[in-house]
């Protein structure tokens, strides 16, 4: 019998051997992968909490563009995901108050182009989705009422968009009825010497504001703002369903609630023709649900999001940043208000040193299909349950409206992209993601220790990868202050050898990198690359202080923090301090351009979507800086102190081989104000230097740009790496001075 028992478990350790050895090796991942990346955004779970509609993003086959569908789950996992919807760019899925219906956007394309969203219905009993909605110029933001009749929702649309379809439509259906040749005679008769213009639209743009195209959107048009509209939602209709506009005007409206009876409608509005020169208010309003004139509930001197309505409908919770006084870097908190004239808004986490509804920085959240959270209250109301940022995690917590310490809901090393629930006290669905998991469907109980995973899209992808997690250390800066990073180090990592390094820098400057899957590190660190990527001071998630510190003084000692990192690494025996280089976005590309003015320690360096000159930028930028926030006056009041912190001032000390990523839609950060501006300059002195620039991108380009284009950026910004850093001859930078040909520059 032991003879026979030695056999059987020599036969199977030779088995498992044998189906180790015919599993196919991992490999490191790849910059194409992106092609085969699932994202989960939006989870709404039923009012009964037994089943959650999300919305599931994919690149679409020509790798240009992402796809959009709604799935749906059971709640318990009892089984797989299904796909709901069969169009390619549905999205925003929301339950009815009975569970039988979801209503959707969808964006059907024409030609190419996404049309105008529309609302549509889909019946959880079977059939296909009918079309509510057929308002010129989209619907968003829908929103059921309690007795799940009518739907609320916003549009731009107006009236002479309405009556301009009336007789569009009118003139299609009397073509279809009249199909009469024109006679030789009309035919050949000449056009009027004046064209007829009653119809047509003018693209020339008047501009008489300070704000006037906002980044990934374009420019803003005066004549269209967003209005509260209703429509009645029947059973079933065969078509389109005419759509009520209950408010107008020349201010923006977003943000509709019902209230618990059904009979208004509140609202978020700012009713000032130039904001910019007042410090950020929001006025909430109210409007009957049958029509009538809107009422304001409340003047607030904050801007407002994430509201939610408590269950008796008498309060108002909500994330803010206080407006006094003005700082580089306000922390949000969370707020109640009861909706009576002249209630005072109650700050809950004053005293609570964390970000309440932020989240972490990181390139693959859903490109597409997001929706931002709402605040949700307990069934009493006696408790809110919002997000809350710390030391570069982010989770969920429960707030007591009468105060006193949070009790945290989820935890761990990772980060809450969004949470949703259908009504006040029901499960949570969220959506988590670690550092080696881009991001997944869960679901939180009330009362549950910790939330269930319900879909696991990548799994399958992700079993094929060699990925590994990051190392996190904290480090002491020069002046003693305590610096939060990770570095991310090669796969198949040696602690025998030192690697070369690129140190990457985060945008904001008030965020945070963190506990949350990046693909782009994980790519450098595949490509052979020590990754590090720290909070130095000014970064969210460390407190009011640590991110207020830099305001006037950005960019600075936050540079220090950053160079103390990169030595702390060097000191660890991870890099080779020969071969290092540096990158980052938006604020990280500003961060990027003032260290190589300030030290030559660096092999290479790639900027993107930067700031190179702050007066140029502060004239040029999608948003302003009229309040004295990040600068305390004007360039032309203060030219010393913009140029003095501008590193195009800077210019002749760059000796680093720079390379530029631009997007040329990119509003937030224009071209000319960036690294178009460095690149002629240090062409000028006939220094090393490149431009790649990206058409029709805008500042989103590494997180939702075009995905080859995502692509092409990664391998630019590791070929300009090989190149200086390696010595590599990189084809695409052959040609930067007109005769190197990878060789790094001493």
């Amino acid at each position: 019998m032991r003879t026979a028992r030695v056999l059987a478990t020599l036969l199977i350790l030779h088995l498992a051997h044998a189906s180790l050895a015919q599993q196919p090796a991992k490999r490191p991942i790849a910059d194409t992968d992106i092609f085969r990346f699932v994202w989960v955004a939006d989870p709404r779970p039923s009012p009964d909490g037994t089943r959650v509609a999300f919305t599931r993003v994919t690149v679409n086959e020509k790798g240009e563009g992402y796809d959009t569908a709604l799935w749906i789950v059971p709640a318990d996992g009892s089984a797989p995901p299904a796909r709901l919807t069969v169009g390619t760019r549905d999205s925003q899925p929301r339950w009815s108050p009975d569970g039988r219906r979801i209503a959707f956007l969808r964006a059907p394309l024409r030609d190419g182009k996404p049309e105008p969203a529309q609302i549509h219905i889909l019946s959880l009993s079977g059939g296909e989705a009918w079309r509510l909605t057929d308002v010129p110029r989209g619907a968003s933001a829908a929103v059921w009422s309690p007795d799940g009749k009518r739907i609320a929702f916003t549009s731009s649309a107006t009236a002479k968009d309405v009556a301009r379809q009336r007789r569009e439509k009118a003139a299609r259906r009397t073509a279809q009825d009249t199909d009469l040749p024109r006679s030789a005679e009309t035919a050949a008769k000449p056009p009027a010497a004046v064209p007829d213009e009653s119809e047509r639209e003018s693209d020339v743009r008047t501009v008489t504001r300070a704000v006037y195209r906002r980044d990934n959107q374009g420019y803003l048009d005066p004549e269209h703002r967003s209005h509260i509209w209703v429509v009645d939602v029947p059973e079933l209709a065969e078509q389109p369903v005419v759509a009520r506009q209950l408010t107008d005007g020349k201010y923006e409206e977003e943000d509709p609630l019902w209230s618990r009876d059904g009979a208004r409608i509140y609202y978020t509005s700012t009713r000032i023709d130039e904001p910019y020169y007042e410090l950020p208010q929001s006025d909430i309003y109210a409007v009957p649900a049958n029509g009538g004139e809107p009422e304001k509930v409340a003047a607030l001197d904050f801007e407002i999001g994430q509201t939610a309505l408590s269950p008796d409908g008498r309060m108002l919770a909500f994330v803010a940043e206080v407006s006094r006084p003005v700082r580089s870097y306000v922390q949000p908190d969370l707020w109640v208000l009861e909706l009576t004239r002249g209630a005072t808004p109650k700050n809950l986490t004053a005293d609570f040193d964390s970000d309440v509804g932020a989240g972490i920085g990181g390139d693959q959240r859903a490109p597409r299909g997001n929706t931002g959270p709402r605040v949700v209250w307990s069934d009493d109301g006696k408790s809110l349950v919002a997000l809350v940022a710390r030391e570069g995690r982010s989770n969920l917590a429960r707030f007591p409206v009468a105060g006193g310490a949070p009790v945290e809901l989820t935890s761990g090393d990772q980060a809450v992209l969004t949470y949703g629930a259908a009504r006040t006290g029901a499960p949570i669905a969220l959506i988590i993601s670690t550092p080696t998991v881009i991001g997944d469907l869960w679901m939180l109980d009330a009362g549950a220790a910790k939330p269930r995973r319900l879909t696991s899209f990548n799994d399958t992808l992700f079993a094929q990868l060699r990925i590994t997690p990051p190392e996190e250390i904290w480090y002491t800066s020069f002046d003693g202050k305590r610096v939060h990073a990770w570095v991310q180090r090669p796969p198949d990592f040696d602690p025998s050898k030192k690697y070369p390094l690129i140190l990457n820098i985060h945008g904001g400057p008030h965020s945070a990198w963190g506990f949350i899957f990046t693909h782009e590190f994980q790519w450098m660190a595949a490509r052979g690359y020590v990754v590090l990527y720290p909070n130095p001071r000014g970064s969210s998630t460390y407190g009011q202080e640590f991110g207020n510190i830099i305001q006037y003084r950005y960019p600075g000692d936050d540079h220090r923090d950053l160079m103390a990192g990169v030595d702390e690494v060097i000191r660890r025996g991870w890099a080779d301090p020969q071969r290092l280089g540096v990158t980052g976005g938006s604020g990280g590309g500003l961060l990027t351009n003032w260290a190589v003015t300030q030290t030559n320690r660096f092999r290479a360096a790639v900027s993107q979507r930067d700031i190179a000159d702050w007066s140029a930028w502060w004239y040029t930028a999608d948003f302003t800086l009229f309040q004295p926030s990040w600068f305390r006056k004007a360039p032309f009041e203060d030219p010393a102190d913009f140029a003095q912190r501008s590193p195009i001032t800077h210019v002749e000390k760059i000796r680093t081989p720079i390379m530029f990523i631009l997007g040329e839609a990119d509003h937030r950060t224009p071209a000319a104000a960036g690294g178009e501006t460095l690149f002629r300059a240090l062409k000028y002195l006939r220094r090393p230097t490149a431009m790649v620039r990206f058409p029709g991108e805008s500042h989103e380009l590494s997180r939702s740009g075009q995905p080859w284009h995502r692509v092409e950026r990664l391998r630019s910004i590791v070929g300009w790496m090989d190149k200086y850093i390696l010595g590599k001859d990189v084809e695409q930078f052959r040609d930067v001075t007109g005769q190197d040909v990878g060789v790094p520059v001493q």
